[in-house]
């Protein structure tokens, strides 16, 4: 509940306004897998769309995607986002419970969600394929350290390994297994700043208003990161996240 409050809060993950590059270490996209397995016939589900942003600019052409998300608001974003691409209805859903007929799609993806491996192999079709992309135990681990919390940060087991148990226990086939490693870096402290406000990456991290002033708390920890990581590129953040593919047997 508490992680549906902030992205009902969020609204959206947009980050076009937030000035940053990203250099990709480890060659794995979660879209170009996708692409593999489809065509412009394939029925694809996608868990945990968010604002929509990523499918909308990224998915593949299919035949049609549902894209859901357990946060209304976030639903109500991604459909103000809809513009010219048709063959996509959004949908509020829980992930854990899919509210959808056994063996009916071909694809299911999941990007930055939790999943509930045993429904999804319930709604693939025989020999169909989940994607998922996550956020790694590891995944920025010298800005966690500092403020001593964060996503998955006290997590006795990574997600990676749950995922990865889940799918083999749900009768999932592995296909790929990928340790995802890419830098991030942020023009500006406001640009990495807009990230953090974004995402839940730092439990509880915000900022109050004092006479009209905003103050960022524990601006002082985060000076000390900005100081330890700023590069010539700008403020570099370490990103590690994990891809899988399996196949239903």
């Amino acid at each position: 509940m508490k992680e549906l409050d902030f992205y009902n809060n969020i609204a959206n993950w947009d980050f076009s306004k937030i000035k940053y590059e990203t250099e990709k270490i480890t060659n794995w996209d979660m879209y170009e897998e996708v692409a593999k397995y489809t065509d412009n016939n394939s029925f694809c589900l996608d868990l945990g769309t968010g604002g929509g942003e990523k499918v909308l600019k990224k998915y593949p052409e299919v035949g049609m995607i549902i894209a859901t998300d357990f946060s209304q608001e976030m639903i109500n974003t991604a459909k103000s986002n809809l513009k010219a691409r048709k063959k996509i209805k959004f949908a509020k859903m829980n992930n854990l419970k899919i509210n959808f007929p056994n063996e009916i799609f071909n694809l299911v993806s999941a990007r930055h969600t939790i999943i509930n491996a045993k429904e999804i192999y319930r709604v693939l079709e025989k020999g169909g394929i989940v994607v998922i992309q996550g956020v790694d135990k590891e995944d920025c681990i010298e800005l966690k350290d500092i403020f001593k919390r964060g996503q998955a940060y006290n997590d006795e087991k990574a997600i990676s390994q749950i995922d990865y148990e889940d799918l083999i226990n749900s009768g999932f086939e592995i296909v790929k297994n990928v340790k995802i490693k890419e830098n991030e870096y942020f023009k500006t402290k406001e640009d990495l700043l807009a990230l953090l406000f974004k995402t839940p990456i730092l439990d509880d991290f915000s900022e109050v208003k004092i006479k009209h002033k905003r103050i960022h708390i524990e601006n002082d920890l985060l000076e000390k990161y900005i100081k330890d990581n700023i590069t010539e590129k700008g403020i570099l953040l370490k990103r590690r996240l994990y891809g899988i593919v399996a196949r239903k047997k």
